[in-house]
Formats: structure tokens, C-alpha cells, sequence
């Protein structure tokens, strides 16, 4: 009983404690409060951080639910600031205030009120005194996130960081192994060439000293080349002085954009751009600079002095082996621009040359070939849409055309048929090759494709020979005596076929001319007469 006295004791004392506590809480509430209440007065306040608003006035509030507010505005060059009592429950022109629980007067912004509007409420005696305009506890916050997320983008750095010196050491070692095989490179119209030796020296040189920021010293030598869009010099790379003072001088070739032609160089610099481009068979590209002084834009690439292929044709007669090489690698180069894999199996984005010709072709001194002249270029992307590439024009070279560019009638739903119009076009060139073999038998001089027409025919003559009559260069029947080159026609004849879906693709070429090597090392132990060894000639007649 006892205990039960003391529980009940306890009890009732808790429970009258309570009662008297919530009356004293209703009672304190009850009490007026106390805000500084100025009405609108100018101020300094720059409305950032934070402002005391400059008011000796404290008044009692008349409503018991009035809370602190202050309101800070500023249109044109006038400031102020506004220190009342309002009850929460009522709009405050046109605002109803939702944050006046709080012992801070903190600021918020409310657009659209004809200047630059701030309102703060509160609910502690003179609580509206100090304002703050940037929110205090969003700092430990933003402390927080930006704990989280360094480590995060450190990690993404090394990441990127791995993967880039991973792909340049595999590009680098795929490159050593292509050295075998038949041949493959890449390059621009006469003078976008470089001397093979050295050419790793150039590149490294010009990337170490071009940041987009320093132009590289050059020293222009001799105009080689000229073209629609631009013109292209042979030109010394300064690599540094020597003890004695002598300069020492890399040769590469400049190919110079006028200012208005900025849309060329930068369509060409961007294919170039891109190191999946690179190949032994694609014009080797050091870097691009805009040279505003002159009003000029740059294309630094490696010279090959030999010219290109149609020059060398002219003032050259080839054997089986050097066709076998110069096709060859004019296959693989093209083969390399249509593929979406780099030899090292890494997905590319294709691209279509579109102005392929003996004369955008450069000639190494391997007697290999690299393609050149990307001004005409398109990276086919899978996104583009239909009209992306309708807008991309006719363009190329009349002579080179396909018949479905020359009819405009090209496939614009699939992205193949810029690749087989290509083929066409490397189908031709091929054609100026062989004509100029000694393995045929007599050799004319040098004559470009379709011959018979002017020399740069228009687009409506060569749809006359092409569409109209489809007429092709000549094969004649003496071509087929050399096996070899019975199946270098055989191809020839297969990728300018009318039906653009009828060609062969670059890559099956390519791989017909690998094929072939067993002929051309049978050729090096025959005379230069191209003597075929009986076996095969057997096996021909049969």
C-alpha cells in the first residue's frame, strides 16, 4: 500500500506538471512580439551574406500570431528595406509567408514582382534585425558532395588516363607489325608528303611544339600543288640550332587555306583529326594551325617528294611488282576509310573519300600508295539522318564520278552506298595503273579514264558516256596474258559495275591483291620481260 502510495504520488504529480507547463506555453505564446518595424528606409545591404537593417525602431506587435518580417528591394538605383509585423495567415503583397518558424531572417527571392524582390519572416523578437541572403546550412552540404565526388573524379582521371597511353601503346604496336604485307598508306593531292625517314621525328616534333597556342616555325620553300580550295608548299620544320649554329631542317608538306575557305580546312582538319585515321596508307597528318597574321589556315602533313600518282604515271612506266604494290596499297588504304575497325579491332567511324583520283594520291618512297585530299570527306556517322546527308551535295570529280552520283539517284538510306560509290571511283585508278604496266605488253602514254572527253569534263558529258552509253576505259584482250593482271581487270571490272550493289567491296580487293603476292615473288625470279613461269601458263590454258 505503501508503494502504491508513492506511485500515485508521483503520478499525479507528472501529470499536474504538464498541465501548468502547456498553460505557461499558451500563456507565452499570448504574448505580443517584439520586431523592428521601420516601414521602407534606404539601406547600404548589397542583398549578399548578410545585413543588419539599419532600424532603431523595436515595436510591440498588435496581433499575437504577427511574426518579424523584412523585405529588401532594389529598382533601378534605389535600395531599401521594409521591417514590419505580420500575421503569417494573410498575404504580404501578394506573398504568403511560409518559413516563419524560424529564428533566422533568412531571404528569399520572389520574381516577378517588378524589381528585385526579398522577403524574409521570422519568429523571435527582433529576429528581422539581421537578414541573410546566402542559405548557411547549404555549405556543410556543398562540403560534403564535393568530399564525395574529388575521389570520384580522380578515379575517372586515372581511368582515362590508362585507357589513352593503353590505346596509343597498341596503335603503336600494331603499326610495327603492319610493316608486312601488302602495302598500305594514306595522303593529299602533289604536295602533302613527307620523306619516310624521319617522319616519326616530324610528328613527335610538331605535337610537342603545337599546344594550339605556339606556332610551329616554318620556313615555306616551294609551291608543289594547287587545288580548288587551297594551294600546297614543300617547307622546312625548324628542329632546333645546333653547337655551330647551323639550323637543322625537316622537310613536310603545307597545305594553305585562304580565310574564306575556313569551312575546307576545318572539314578537313577534323577527318585528320582523328587517330583511328591514321594508317600507312592515309597522308600522315602533323597538325593544323590558323595563321592569323597572314589570314591563312594550315594543314602540316609529311612530304612525299615523289608527287602524285597521276604525275607519276605520266612520267613513269611500271612493272607487275610495282602494280602490285601500288594497288595493293591503294585497296588497303580505302579498305581502312570504309571499315569501322582499326587493325587493332577497336570500333571506328567509316568515312567516305568522295573525291578519290589518281591525282589525290600520293606516291611514297616504297612505291606504296596513301590517299589524300579530305576536304570532300564524310565521317559516316549512324546518326545521321537522311536530310544530313541529302545536304551533302553531288561533289567530287566529274571524270571519277559513279553513275549514281552523276544521276543524283544515290541510296541516301544507306550509308554503303557513299563506300561503293568509292569503289567506283578506285576502280578507275586502278584502270590507270595497269594501263601503264609493262606486263601488258606495249605501253601508251599515260592517258586519265575515259580519255576521249576534254580535260576536265562537266557532269553532263560524263553522264553521256557513263549513263547513256554506259561506257567504261577500255580493257583489251592482251591485258588477260598475265595472270596476275587478268585478275586485277576481272576486279576492276567488278567494282565499276552499274549496279552499285553489284561491286565488290575495298577489303575484297585488298584481299585479292595479298592473294596475288605468290605472283609477284614468281615475278622477281623471271627477266624484265614479265616472263610467266610454264606452270602458270598451264594452267592458264586450260
Amino acid at each position: 500500500m505503501e508503494l502504491l502510495g508513492v506511485a500515485v504520488f508521483w503520478c499525479g504529480t507528472i501529470l499536474c506538471g504538464s498541465v501548468l507547463l502547456r498553460e505557461a506555453e499558451s500563456y507565452i505564446m499570448k504574448i505580443p512580439r517584439l520586431c523592428k518595424f521601420c516601414d521602407v528606409r534606404a539601406t547600404s545591404c548589397a542583398g549578399v551574406r548578410s545585413c543588419k537593417v539599419e532600424c532603431d525602431i523595436t515595436a510591440i506587435c498588435p496581433d499575437k500570431q504577427d511574426v518579424c518580417v523584412s523585405i529588401w528591394r532594389k529598382t533601378d538605383a534605389n535600395v531599401t528595406f521594409d521591417t514590419v509585423c505580420h500575421n503569417p495567415a494573410h498575404a504580404l503583397h501578394g506573398v504568403l509567408l511560409d518559413d516563419y518558424n524560424n529564428s533566422k531572417c533568412q531571404m528569399k527571392e520572389i520574381k516577378g514582382m517588378g524589381s528585385q524582390f526579398f522577403i524574409c519572416s521570422c519568429s523571435v523578437d527582433e529576429c528581422n534585425e539581421h537578414t541573410f541572403f546566402n542559405p548557411t546550412t547549404d555549405s556543410p552540404v556543398v562540403a560534403v558532395v564535393l568530399v564525395s565526388l574529388v575521389p570520384l573524379l580522380v578515379m575517372a582521371v586515372v581511368v582515362i588516363a590508362s585507357f589513352y597511353w593503353y590505346r596509343v601503346y597498341r596503335q603503336r604496336k600494331a603499326s610495327s607489325r603492319r610493316k608486312k604485307g601488302p602495302p598500305l598508306d594514306f595522303s593529299d593531292n602533289r604536295a602533302i608528303m613527307m620523306d619516310d625517314e624521319g617522319s616519326d621525328s616530324s610528328s613527335t616534333h610538331a605535337n610537342n611544339l603545337n599546344h594550339n597556342t605556339e606556332l610551329l616555325p616554318i620556313e615555306l620553300d616551294v609551291q608543289v600543288g594547287k587545288g580548288r580550295f587551297a594551294e600546297v608548299y614543300r617547307a622546312k620544320l625548324k628542329q632546333g640550332s645546333s653547337v655551330s649554329g647551323e639550323q637543322g631542317f625537316e622537310t613536310v608538306a603545307i597545305k594553305i587555306f585562304p580565310y574564306e575557305e575556313y569551312a575546307s580546312w576545318k572539314t578537313e582538319k577534323e577527318i585528320f583529326s582523328d587517330a583511328d585515321l591514321r594508317h600507312d596508307n592515309v597522308l600522315h597528318f602533323l597538325t593544323a594551325e590558323e595563321r592569323k597574321v597572314q589570314r591563312q589556315y594550315w594543314l602540316i602533313t609529311a612530304y612525299h617528294p615523289a608527287g602524285n600518282l597521276q604525275e607519276y604515271l605520266i612520267h613513269h612506266v611500271i612493272n607487275w611488282h610495282d602494280l602490285w604494290t601500288l594497288g595493293g596499297s591503294l585497296a588497303c588504304g580505302v579498305a581502312h576509310l570504309h571499315s569501322d575497325r582499326t587493325t587493332c579491332r577497336r570500333y571506328k567511324v567509316p568515312v567516305a573519300h568522295r573525291d578519290i583520283k589518281s591525282s589525290n594520291i600520293l606516291v611514297k618512297n616504297d612505291l606504296t600508295c596513301c590517299l589524300c585530299d579530305f576536304g570532300l570527306a564524310l565521317r559516316l556517322e549512324n546518326n545521321l539522318s537522311v536530310d544530313e546527308l541529302a545536304n551533302s551535295g553531288q561533289v567530287g570529280t566529274a571524270r571519277y564520278m559513279a553513275p549514281e552520283v552523276l544521276e543524283s539517284r544515290i541510296n541516301l538510306e544507306n550509308i554503303e552506298s557513299f563506300k561503293q560509290a568509292d569503289v567506283y571511283s578506285m576502280a578507275l585508278v586502278l584502270w590507270e595503273l595497269t594501263s601503264r604496266c609493262n606486263a601488258i605488253g606495249e605501253v601508251k602514254e599515260y592517258g586519265p579514264p575515259f580519255g576521249n572527253l576534254r580535260e576536265n569534263p562537266c557532269v553532263e558529258s560524263m553522264k553521256d558516256s557513263v549513263l547513256r552509253d554506259r561506257g567504261r576505259p577500255e580493257v583489251p584482250n592482251s591485258w588477260s596474258n598475265h595472270p596476275g593482271i587478268q585478275i586485277v581487270c576481272t576486279s576492276i571490272e567488278e567494282c565499276w559495275d552499274h549496279d552499285p550493289e553489284a561491286r565488290l567491296t575495298a577489303q575484297c580487293v585488298a584481299e585479292r591483291f595479298y592473294d596475288l603476292e605468290y605472283l609477284d615473288k614468281l615475278s622477281d625470279r623471271s627477266d624484265s620481260e614479265e616472263k610467266i613461269p610454264e606452270q602458270i601458263s598451264v594452267v592458264d590454258e586450260k
